[in-house]
């Protein structure tokens, strides 16, 4: 069959002396790197237009994983009389793991209302002792009650936010609401495309200091509220341009409304809230507004099985650095400040929250618990062990369960990925303490190793002498997954680059999808009730966890390639200036090219085809790319349920109309890749 995944792989796996593609010897045009003369304006805010820069591929690779690494020791706080906080000076396992309180829905005509408010409060996540710390948090009415006891109902303000509570197939309503007034927190980099409600002018160099930064960008705060996995109208789904500033003063040029409708016509599984106002999602996702969202399916088989009430736990993973005044230490100053003033390649912090607290500790009992873990960092992977040695079982990803129950002992979990995973304490005696532990390297997978006594350390539970209880056997087989099978005549597969761009000192300026900015022309438009093959072409040094809206989708594989070979041949078509001032020329690693280096035709692929890990098997709206490989994935622009056999492209699978409103994006979600450029939209088609 034309374009057929068996066609595909046998045609991929070591096709060294197979000629089936252009002769063509490869030249490389390096082009002489100036600096921009200045930056433009763009949409509702700013883009620095560095058209000078040259990618990361007009250059030998280099050591760069010190690069994007703070002390944040050594760095300065901005406030005076206040300096940064030393994590070997806070005590580990004094805080005590908290449960998010859970929202509580008003009801009209019989559907779920909830009015969600974020605002300015004061928090306590260090030990206590310590300083409270000022963040941006989600809040409501809320019910703080644990599982099984009397509600306890209030208006409260949370980090993580409140968890919502939502069952399969029963849609809701939820008013975003927005109190946060003043200045913002954190640095707002006007040289990246960011809210301007006032349309103030694009600053030039030498750039201000933050504080106090430049008042026109750091106020009013602008919000946007994205239901991430959610499968959503368009209008709902928080595009970034949707922004809206208190009492909805300003507001962006997508902005329709406040009011988002959630269908939860998706399967049971752990999805997560969290801000994406453009160019500011990596700042207000650092002060705090995030939170959890879980699907329940009443009908679901497994369900009964599996942990329950007290005994099932959301944890929210996240980084931060603090200063003496419990304040959060964030980059103030840029990797090249002549260029982009405040925007760091990765925010890294030097301590490990979860649920909102440092270094916390959970009592257990000798039972099995279920813990539902989002990893909301801004660029931090989690490489999760047990101190002990002992396995966990993997029941669940971003869009569901797994296809089976996978038995892991370590389990990496990229930013905006979520691990449903069990693990079972009735084997350990009373009194034992076990330490969750993280050994990802910083920024993953080639960069610093971890901390062992800080960022290597992620929480702590603690054995109590309680009565045994063993869990129950789980089936081999939780759910079936379709096999997707690609659409014919529509120019599968689509082809996209990763790339960095770099300043002429070497380092980092902006991150890009196929060597464009976010707001150069669409080019992705999948048709309705079709399915399309992406292949993901890694160029830079770094893995990044890309993430498509509207859609779960299934990750097929991923190959290695001959980087420099295919940045070679990339840039051969396209040149090696980025971003690109035309429209992308899209190159495929299986296409075999000439090879003037060894006499031969062959295309740029170096191993054999890896299948996705048990981790990765089920539904996903979040995969990571590793450098150095291609990763491919099959996205059906229908919902999970859908049969194969009652697709027809072009007409409407979703229980609303996607083609309809400002349309999705898809992104890396390291977020500071994120704000400065590495996102581009899409938009669906009718017929």
């Amino acid at each position: 069959m034309k374009n057929s995944l068996l066609m595909r792989r046998l045609r991929s796996a070591w096709k060294a002396g197979l000629a089936v593609g252009l002769c063509l010897a490869v030249t490389v045009v390096l082009v002489g790197a100036t600096r921009a003369t200045g930056p433009v304006a763009a949409n509702a805010g700013a883009h620095s237009g560095m058209q000078g820069m040259t990618s990361s591929a007009a250059r030998p690779m280099h050591d760069s994983k010190h690069m994007h690494m703070r002390n944040w020791m050594l760095e300065p706080t901005g406030i005076v009389g206040v300096t940064p906080l030393d994590p070997t000076k806070i005590p580990k396992f004094v805080n005590q793991l908290t449960r998010p309180p859970v929202f509580v829905p008003t009801f009209q005509n019989g559907k779920a209302r909830y009015t969600v408010t974020a605002a300015a409060v004061q928090l306590q996540l260090l030990p206590p002792n310590f300083p409270r710390t000022l963040v941006y948090a989600y809040g409501g009415t809320v019910n703080f009650a644990l599982p099984g006891e009397p509600s306890v109902i209030r208006t409260a303000f949370t980090f993580p936010g409140p968890t919502f509570e939502a069952t399969r197939g029963r849609d809701i309503f939820v008013n975003y609401r927005n109190n946060l007034t003043g200045s913002h927190q954190f640095p707002v980099d006007p040289t990246l495309m960011v809210p301007n409600p006032t349309n103030a002018p694009m600053p030039e160099p030498p750039f201000k200091p933050f504080p106090p930064g430049y008042a026109a960008f750091q106020r009013p705060i602008a919000i946007v509220t994205h239901l991430h996995g959610g499968v959503t109208p368009s209008a709902s789904d928080g595009f970034p341009f949707s922004w809206f500033t208190a009492n909805q003063q300003f507001r962006g040029p997508t902005f329709t409304g406040s009011t988002f409708h959630y269908f939860n016509a998706q399967l049971a599984t752990t999805l997560w809230y969290h801000d994406h106002t453009i160019g500011m999602t990596r700042l207000n996702n650092a002060a705090g507004l995030q939170g959890t969202y879980i699907i329940r399916d009443p009908n679901d088989p497994i369900a009964s099985l599996l942990p329950r009430g007290k005994f099932e736990m959301p944890l929210m993973l996240t980084d931060r650095a603090f200063n003496s005044d419990g304040s959060i230490h964030f980059t103030q100053v840029g990797d090249n400040p002549d260029i982009r003033p405040y925007w760091d390649p990765e925010y890294f912090g030097d301590t490990i929250l979860v649920n909102g607290k440092v270094w916390p500790t959970m009592k257990v009992e000798r039972h099995q618990y279920r813990f539902r873990i989002i990893n909301a960092s801004n660029a931090r992977f989690y490489n999760l062990k047990l101190s002990n040695g002992m396995s966990f079982i993997q029941i669940g990803a971003d869009g569901s369960y797994l296809p089976a129950p996978a038995t892991l002992t370590e389990a990496l979990v990229a930013p905006a990925e979520r691990s449903d995973i069990l693990i079972d304490f009735s084997r350990l005696p009373a009194g034992a303490k076990v330490i969750l532990q993280n050994t990802a390297n910083q920024p993953f997978p080639g960069g610093d190793p971890i901390d062992p006594n800080t960022t290597g350390v992620v929480m702590r539970f603690e054995v109590e002498n309680s009565q045994i209880v063993h869990p129950r056997p789980l089936p081999s087989t939780l759910i079936t997954v379709p096999t997707l099978i690609e659409t014919e005549g529509i120019g599968n597969p689509k082809l996209f680059t990763l790339n960095e761009q770099e300043s002429d000192a070497g380092e980092p300026v902006a991150v890009l999808l196929d060597g464009q900015h976010f707001d150069a022309d669409i080019t992705e438009l999948p048709r309705v009730g079709t399915t399309e093959a992406w292949y993901f072409q890694n160029l830079s040094e770094d893995a990044h966890p890309i993430h498509i809206h509207l859609v779960e989708f299934q990750l097929e594989d991923r190959q290695d390639i001959d980087v420099e070979r295919f940045k070679a041949y990339w840039e051969s078509l396209n040149g090696t200036t980025l971003p690109l001032d035309h429209p992308t020329i899209r190159a495929n690693v299986e296409t075999a090219v000439f090879d003037p280096a060894t006499g031969t035709t062959h295309d740029f692929l170096t191993g054999p085809s890896e299948p996705p890990s048990p981790r990765e098997s089920g539904w996903k709206d979040t995969f990571v790319a590793p450098p150095g490989k291609v990763t491919r994935i099959l996205l059906r622009i229908a919902p999970q349920y859908t049969k194969e056999s009652d697709l027809v492209p072009g007409f409407n699978p979703f229980p609303f109309d996607s083609t309809a409103g400002p349309g999705y994006v898809w992104h890396c979600h390291i977020l500071d890749h994120e704000d400065n450029d590495m996102m581009r939209p899409m938009k669906t088609t009718p017929p």
